[in-house]
């Protein structure tokens, strides 16, 4: 398992985002013993393969006015971050989730196994700017580092209850990389009137009504994620990838979600995605995606759901 304590950054009390949920997830983790302190890998950023990896997603301008503060007030709104109380924090944060889940690639293919980044699946931000609470895009850095360095295939699995609007962007002219998501047709990035939103499309979208229960999520995993991860199996020389956003804000309690799924749901949802993958030899990286909820141990509890079925699986 991967994690930073710089994940959680100081953040305003009544923010949407939970941005203590990062500390607040390990505490959870090392409480019922899926890891100890001293089992966690923690990513470092190696500045020149950092920054290529980055510049392979995203736009230089972009990434130049995020990172030294340039951004103009629609574009911090955009990304839902205006409230932000230090900004070299958060930019170093943000850099490091993303160095968490290019860390959870290595080791996952290197062991042909499993890596869980305890952070990790911002899914909106675009090649151009951010968006819903992400600035850099973990999910499509790592997919398209892996295919650029190794010419291999990656799958992304998307199970957030939000479209991964921009990781299906960013990776649109990837042929190595083939984007996935299930997500409410009735919620964030659609039904919105903003220019930006609700046009972008995954290689495989799968759009769901709201109150969609664990039986059609697990049911649509089970029509759709075999016959893909057959093909990545057999399609790549060196070895392949499954990124895999397990979002838990497909919670019936959450706070922005619009499903109506349960805690025991949405783990047997979890192992399925995990055992699919092992029983190919196909290596996996669990991120956590979204999830949202005032109270910060129910909060934890949730996110820590994709730790347990790694745990149970492996």
């Amino acid at each position: 398992m991967i994690t930073h304590p710089r994940y959680s950054v100081t953040w305003p009390e009544r923010h949407r985002f939970a941005m203590w949920k990062f500390e607040d997830l390990k505490k959870q983790v090392v409480e019922e013993d899926l890891c100890s302190d001293a089992e966690f890998f923690v990513p470092q950023i190696n500045t020149k393969e950092f920054d290529q990896a980055v510049h392979r997603a995203h736009d230089a301008n972009y990434i130049d006015a995020f990172y030294s503060n340039n951004l103009d007030r629609a574009n911090w709104r955009r990304l839902g971050f205006t409230q932000r109380p230090f900004h070299i924090p958060l930019v170093r944060r943000t850099q490091l989730e993303v160095a968490g889940t290019l860390l959870a690639a290595d080791i996952a293919r290197h062991f042909t196994g499993i890596a869980v980044n305890l952070a990790g699946g911002t899914h909106h931000a675009h090649r151009s700017y951010g968006a819903g609470f992400t600035a850099l895009n973990d999910l499509a850095i790592t997919a398209l580092d892996v295919a650029h360095k190794d010419n291999a295939k990656v799958l992304i699995v998307d199970v957030d209850v939000h479209q991964g609007d921009g990781t299906a962007q960013i990776c649109q002219n990837e042929p190595n990389v083939f984007t996935f998501s299930i997500h409410c047709a009735d919620n964030y990035p659609f039904q919105f009137s903003l220019d930006y939103l609700g046009h972008d499309k995954s290689d495989l979208d799968i759009a769901l009504p709201s109150n969609t229960d664990d039986a059609t999520i697990l049911s649509t995993l089970q029509h759709h994620l075999p016959s893909l991860l057959d093909t990545l199996a057999l399609s790549s020389a060196s070895p392949s990838l499954c990124l895999y956003d397990a979002g838990i804000d497909v919670d019936a309690d959450d706070a922005l979600g619009k499903f109506n799924c349960t805690p025991q749901g949405i783990f047997q949802r979890d192992v399925y995605v995990i055992e699919q993958c092992l029983l190919r030899a196909i290596p996996i990286v669990t991120v956590i995606g979204g999830g949202y909820d005032r109270d910060r141990k129910k909060l934890a509890n949730r996110h820590a759901i994709v730790a347990r079925a790694a745990t149970y699986v492996w």
